[in-house]
């Protein structure tokens, strides 16, 4: 697992991904003003993904499966991809448990 740390030309340019082991997104940020924020949302996904009680299960209108990941405040600190199966959705969430808490961070700027 690894994790992106991202900065756009955006007004709130800092945001990070962590992603699984075949590359794909399983949960993003959202947008932070300073690059602090961010690696402070990083820090938190690390300690909240081994918390069952930390992931709110989700259905978009679409039907895909998606959660979010909260900090202990209740604050949502990750969103995930989309997922067509409860099983998909649940892999994704298994690998972040596993691997998130020692995921590498790499520093990427646009």
């Amino acid at each position: 697992m690894n994790v992106i740390l991202k900065k756009s030309e955006a007004a709130e340019p800092f945001t990070f991904a962590f992603l699984g082991s075949d590359g794909n997104t399983i949960v993003r940020s959202e947008n932070y003003t300073a690059r602090k924020s961010a690696v402070n949302g990083i820090e938190s996904v690390k300690k909240n993904c081994s918390e069952d009680s930390r992931y709110e299960m989700k259905e978009a209108k679409n039907g895909k499966l998606f959660f979010n990941l909260k900090a202990g405040n209740g604050q949502i600190v990750a969103t995930s991809s989309m997922f067509g199966s409860a099983a998909d959705r649940d892999a994704a969430i298994a690998e972040l448990k596993s691997h998130a808490a020692a995921a590498e961070v790499t520093d990427q700027e646009s």
